[in-house]
């Protein structure tokens, strides 16, 4: 995989090595209440791409419920589309921290991949926008129960060399559309994964001082 990528991948992952200070919310409720409003968005993404994959999709034959053949993973390869960070179910080693900071760097990674193929394709604007808007209720999750940022100010620049990285790959309308299949496949994948997290963050109580 491009180098570019999987520093990026690694900066998007790096809340995964950081320890960051005791969950101590002053209102829990405001990050119930972010996860409502998140969870809200993202079943309105899901019901959105089907349309967004008729609109820039036309390749016969591929459809959001296609095998995913050997030759589409050669392109998965060969265009350098990472995939989304993993998220799991809550525990002592996946934590509240670790899965917000997931979901804020999937939800930031295909926002950037959809706005490079948006410059070939119509029909995206409106994923761009949800994306964008998941992104702020995410960052009030964060805000909410004092969770960890640091990786958002080091992403920047690998942002721009995956977005510089992509686009010198996008080769012919067909390259283009295989593209932007994968990604909105990958996208949904995504959200329904993000679906279950929210659920699980917005019944989520932190364990109280000294509790074993």
């Amino acid at each position: 995989m491009n180098s570019a990528i999987v520093a990026l991948l690694h900066c998007f992952l790096l809340a995964d090595f950081i320890q960051s200070a005791p969950v101590s919310p002053s209102d829990p409720s405001a990050l119930i209440e972010g996860a409502e409003r998140a969870k809200t968005l993202v079943e309105k993404i899901l019901r959105d791409v089907p349309a967004a994959h008729a609109a820039t999709v036309t390749i016969e034959g591929l459809t959001l419920d296609s095998a995913h053949t050997a030759n589409l993973q050669m392109m998965v390869t060969s265009l350098g589309i990472p995939p989304a960070p993993v998220l799991k179910q809550l525990s002592e080693s996946f934590t509240l921290d670790v899965c917000v900071s997931r979901m804020s760097a999937g939800s930031r990674l295909y926002q950037m991949i959809l706005e490079v193929l948006s410059g070939r394709l119509s029909g995206l604007s409106g994923l761009q926008a949800d994306l964008r808007d998941l992104q702020t209720h995410i960052t009030k999750m964060k805000e909410a129960f004092q969770l960890g940022v640091v990786e958002a100010d080091q992403n920047q620049n690998q942002n721009q060399n995956l977005d510089l990285d992509l686009a010198s790959r996008l080769h012919g309308n067909y390259g283009v559309q295989v593209a932007a299949h994968l990604t909105l496949t990958q996208l949904r994948s995504f959200c329904h994964d993000l679906i279950r997290s929210l659920r699980a963050v917005a019944t989520y109580r932190p364990r109280p001082a000294g509790a074993h």
